[in-house]
């Protein structure tokens, strides 16, 4: 494309993904700015999903809860279509993956005409904190190798809401074994996209049993001298999504964010 990404804006990325030019992951986008997660299901599980997120903070900070029936993040990103500005969408019905789209306003629109309101919920993306690593000089592998970031379903048990439960979707980053203190007390000053890693270096000790093949995204290299090291993510509500089986449930494709005007220093302490 001859342009470089990170140096654009959220507004003018977003018009570049609702005209059909980027349909890629959004990992490096907008440097500086937040991403976040999308989960868009029926009002009326609306309140089970939003205590879903308040009993599991490190899996699901809610950056933004849409109103019923609105296509906009009116908070985070005035003018946005939710519809359309990310590059990548996935449809689940009855907890089934039946199709991926770059854009969903039909689907939203039918939905809505025949069957009730869809409430949005925007959840904090760990994208947000490899500004601040890649800052204070801490390698992000996914980066370098024009990949998605790896992710893994786990044996860490979410709190259960309502009609959701299932465990916990982590992303992992090799870091170098010097760096892990320093990648740490970063991301653990940023709670609203995830915070601290659940795990450094054991994946066996969360459930992983093969680290080269990720539940989601892409395998990237761990150099000799790097420890894996693993954050809570915000694809695990379609983890829960798969487990608890709802009638209908839109979410990004993995890796493929929502980006906000919202400034990644603003999600600090």
């Amino acid at each position: 494309m001859g342009t470089d990404l990170s140096r654009l804006t959220p507004v003018e990325v977003r018009t570049m993904i609702r005209k059909g030019l980027i349909d890629t992951p959004t990992a490096g986008l907008c440097a500086g700015y937040a991403q976040g997660n999308l989960v868009m299901l029926p009002q009326e599980l609306a309140w089970d999903f939003l205590l879903f997120c308040q009993r599991n903070p490190k899996s699901c900070p809610l950056l933004e809860v849409s109103d019923a029936g609105s296509r906009t993040f009116a908070f985070t990103a005035p003018g946005s279509d939710i519809t359309t500005d990310l590059p990548k969408y996935r449809v689940y019905e009855d907890g089934i993956c039946t199709g991926e789209y770059t854009a969903v306003t039909d689907i939203f629109e039918d939905y809505q005409l025949h069957k009730g309101k869809l409430v949005s919920f925007l959840i904090g993306c760990s994208f947000s904190f490899e500004a601040e690593l890649l800052e204070a000089g801490i390698p992000v592998r996914q980066i370098e190798e024009g990949v998605n970031v790896p992710m893994y379903q786990t044996t860490i048990p979410c709190i259960p809401a309502g009609i959701f439960s299932g465990n916990m979707v982590v992303s992992m980053r090799p870091i170098p074994h010097s760096l892990v203190p320093a990648a740490t007390a970063i991301t653990a000053a940023m709670p609203r996209v995830h915070g601290a890693p659940v795990q450094i270096g054991y994946p066996e000790a969360i459930g992983i049993r093969d680290i080269e093949n990720p539940d989601f995204g892409d395998r990237v290299t761990i150099k000799e001298g790097e420890v894996p090291v693993f954050w809570p993510c915000g694809v695990t509500p379609q983890a829960v999504v798969m487990n608890s089986r709802p009638p209908f449930v839109i979410t990004h494709a993995p890796g493929h964010m929502f980006i906000t005007d919202v400034k990644n220093v603003q999600l600090k302490y």
